[in-house]
């Protein structure tokens, strides 16, 4: 049994969620017996305490069955759209991806742009380390975008407004890098809540544009060098995409799927059934 199971099952939600459906269980065959002695006459016969024992009994692997963990998803109606969060590779998914950079699409590894970033692994996964080749391709994204200043620095100096998404046509599907934080003086980038909102909502309308309802695959937002996850912890960063997408979805639509990819060693710290809570209260009541 996985690790993430075995949380999974003594997490407090899913224990309160079989104790409620357990009692609610024998709550039902209580009532049912009662109706069915007052109609029959049960009572006196032997055998139907027994029955009646049994069937709460069955209440248990019923209710922790009714429980049990299972893949964090939904499907909705309105907007016609699912949601999934998963673990596994980013970079192995064959569907258009996201990749959130800074203001200035710097690219060069390892002085400015570490090798174990995302960007750094999308650097070296999808252009086999070609930084020139991926600089021409954010330069032709680009062109039409008016820059929103310089910054003093090593690499890059142009900063191009919180929001920016360079749209990359990258073989069989679309490569979206969002500018979601501040590069400064130091070649140290910066984000803030107010900037991943105002970046993601830019997001969405550049993949309602370009993806033809495709699927979606994006990390979570808003952790590592932009320095948010103290503010906007990886629960609290996934809501919050999620919640963009869903408003800016029901607006128009973006896509047929959007996809959440977490390492295994982050997926295994999610409350994961409270992520499923949470996209289940998102369908209309």
């Amino acid at each position: 049994m996985s690790l993430a199971l075995v949380s999974d099952l003594t997490s407090k939600r899913f224990l309160q969620q079989t104790a409620t459906r357990l009692l609610a269980w024998i709550g039902l065959i209580a009532s049912a017996g009662q109706i069915a002695d007052w109609i029959f006459d049960l009572a006196p016969h032997g055998w139907w305490a027994g029955l009646l024992i049994a069937l709460c009994v069955l209440g248990l692997p019923l209710a922790i069955w009714w429980s049990w963990p299972r893949p964090i998803e939904e499907t909705y109606e309105t907007p016609n759209t699912t949601i999934r969060i998963v673990k596994g590779d980013l970079f192995a998914q064959q569907d258009h991806l996201v990749i959130g950079t800074c203001d200035t699409f710097d690219t060069a590894t390892p002085h400015i742009i570490a090798r174990g970033s995302l960007q750094g692994i999308a650097l070296e996964r999808l252009y086999n380390n070609d930084a020139a080749k991926l600089d021409a391709d954010l330069a032709a994204a680009l062109a039409g975008t008016e820059p929103a200043g310089d910054v003093v620095k090593e690499g890059k100096t142009t900063r191009y407004p919180l929001g920016t998404v360079a749209v990359i046509n990258h073989p069989q599907r679309q490569l979206y890098f969002v500018a979601y934080t501040e590069m400064d003086e130091n070649n140290n980038a910066h984000g803030t809540p107010d900037g991943l909102w105002s970046s993601l909502n830019s997001l969405w309308a550049a993949v309602s544009r370009s993806a033809n309802g495709g699927t979606v695959c994006m990390p979570v937002i808003g952790g590592g060098m932009s320095r948010m996850s103290n503010v906007v912890p990886n629960q609290d960063s996934i809501r919050f995409t999620i919640l963009s997408f869903m408003f800016a979805s029901r607006k128009s639509r973006v896509c047929d799927e959007l996809r959440i990819v977490l390492r295994p060693q982050d997926y295994e710290k999610l409350d994961r059934l409270e992520l499923q809570a949470f996209l289940t209260s998102l369908k209309p009541s």
